[in-house]
């Protein structure tokens, strides 16, 4: 507007005068064409910023649809995200919680093993105190104090000084339901280790042995004479070795790995008084039953005697042995 109303050089009067440049216009007839340029060009910016502020405001419409839609998206994501990980949480607080009771279990069981440990290892001291006290009584016998590693005792008999006399025998007393291999293995190991050359087994009960222990009492194994027995009849066998004791101490271990007859007779020893003992118990209990039997009947025929001479027989009655002697 301000350019349309600016005065200018008036081409008419060759600058004579002023004229505006309506006039100018006007006297020229194109004044309408000004006007209607103006207000095409007000209108062509008047358009311009209104298609500008509708694109405008449906690109904002776009970008807030597609900006709900993508934080929709990533908030179903992460609420998913979000429950998988409660759902492993929970996992692992059920594992964490089981854990737990597993350790306060494993814990008890421990205390309970440690406490059974402690009362094998009571029971088995008291057994091996109890075995020494017991083997120091037994006639020329010598019996070492408690070792403190590779066997419990050393056992030999005495010389006539009362000293003891070589080879030395390795004692390992045990008291537990049933002997293991791994009891053998190792006192077999210890033997060595104390390079005596007869290792004895020594269970509290006859029962604690195990059947292979039964057969095979006596053997040889990995160059040690190893003896499985019990402690009932442990001052038998030692009455049985003490030949081949007397024969280690004079002429070594080489005699006997010379001489394997002799092995299989000693262990061939042992499996025949094991049978010979077996029939004295069936013996004794034949002969303890006899006696009950005995006594039983004894009692039943006094109380028959005492009730017959207690009963008033009839007037010329008599007894039916008596009608037969006559």
């Amino acid at each position: 507007m301000n350019e349309l109303t600016e005065t200018v050089e008036c081409p008419l009067c060759l600058g004579e005068g002023k004229l505006k440049r309506t006039e100018v216009l006007e006297r020229l007839g194109v004044g309408d064409f000004a006007r209607v340029a103006q207000l095409s060009a007000e209108e062509a910016f008047r358009l311009l910023q209104q298609k500008q502020g509708s694109e405008t405001q449906h690109v904002w419409a776009r970008f807030e649809t597609e900006l709900a839609q993508r934080t929709a998206e990533a908030e179903i994501r992460h609420r998913t995200e979000l429950q998988a990980l409660s759902v492993r949480n929970d996992a692992l607080n059920r594992r964490v919680e089981d854990s737990l009771r597993e350790i306060v279990d494993l814990r008890d069981r421990n205390q309970e093993l440690e406490t059974e440990l402690s009362k094998v290892a009571r029971v088995g001291r008291r057994e091996e105190m109890d075995f020494a006290q017991e083997a120091r009584t037994w006639a020329g016998i010598w019996v070492s104090e408690k070792l403190p590693k590779n066997g419990d005792f050393l056992l030999s008999y005495r010389d006539a000084s009362g000293a003891p006399r070589g080879p030395h025998m390795l004692i390992d007393v045990k008291d537990k339901a049933l002997i293991a291999e791994i009891d053998i293995c190792k006192l077999v190991r210890d033997a060595k280790e104390r390079n005596t050359p007869i290792a004895i087994l020594v269970a509290k009960d006859e029962n604690q042995l195990r059947q292979i222990d039964r057969e095979t009492r006596f053997s040889l194994n990995d160059g040690i004479f190893l003896l499985r027995t019990a402690r009932q009849f442990l001052p038998r066998d030692l009455d049985v070795l003490k030949p081949l004791l007397e024969s280690l101490r004079l002429h070594g271990s080489d005699f006997f790995e010379g001489n394997a007859d002799l092995t299989e007779e000693v262990r061939r020893t042992f499996a025949d008084l094991d049978r010979i003992d077996a029939e004295l118990k069936k013996a004794t209990k034949a002969v303890t039953s006899a006696s009950a039997l005995v006594s039983k009947y004894r009692n039943r025929l006094t109380e028959l005697c005492e009730n017959a001479v207690g009963t008033k027989m009839p007037a010329g009655s008599e007894p039916l042995a008596m009608r037969s002697v006559r």
